[in-house]
């Protein structure tokens, strides 16, 4: 038996619970690593997760947690002002992380924002803007799942070596209109 997932089965693709139910049956089995969906669609897109200059390092965030679990697990006080957020599974709640993000987290509104929609795929979006307007952003273009939001000043580096403009929509062949 295969569960084949996209991405690294053990960061919010529920291979924790999956291989302790298999352990506890008394079932073999093997996890294989892939490349995270957050270092994946970040790469494709041109955008350094850390850098030298502007982030000291890379927080994962759930933006969907379970049914059922109550409170949320995120500590929003303890988020590194200086760092990267990378949000999975965050569309449907956009407003509200965004929201959250600037007044739980004291992230600043003007704070660059990046959505990778279908990220690795030749359907790839990339949109920027500013966390601010991350829900309106993402209403105007039509933003649906899979999608990966990244959060923080290296979502205004460029690595494509093409120019980027506030809130430009791109695909993999480059600029191609401009969403707001």
């Amino acid at each position: 038996v295969v569960r084949l997932k996209s991405g690294d089965p053990l960061v919010f693709g529920r291979g924790g619970e999956e291989a302790e139910y298999l352990a506890a049956e008394g079932i073999p089995f093997e996890i294989v690593p892939g490349i995270t969906a957050a270092a994946g669609c970040a790469a494709a897109a041109g955008i350094p997760m850390t850098h030298r200059d502007v982030s000291s390092s890379v927080t994962f965030l759930a933006g969907h947690e379970a049914d059922g679990k109550g409170k949320t697990g995120i500590d929003w006080k303890r988020l590194p002002a200086d760092g990267t957020i990378a949000v999975y599974m965050g569309v449907a709640r956009a407003e509200g992380l965004a929201r959250d993000l600037m007044e739980k987290a004291n992230i600043p509104a003007d704070t660059p924002v990046v959505v990778v929609e279908n990220g690795t795929l030749r359907t790839q979006r990339v949109l920027r803007g500013r966390l601010a307007g991350l829900s309106r952003l993402m209403k105007e273009a039509g933003v649906r799942s899979p999608a990966l939001l990244f959060v923080g000043k290296t979502a205004a580096c460029a690595l494509t070596g093409h120019p980027r403009k506030e809130n430009t929509e791109e695909r993999n062949d480059g600029p191609v209109a401009k969403s707001g």
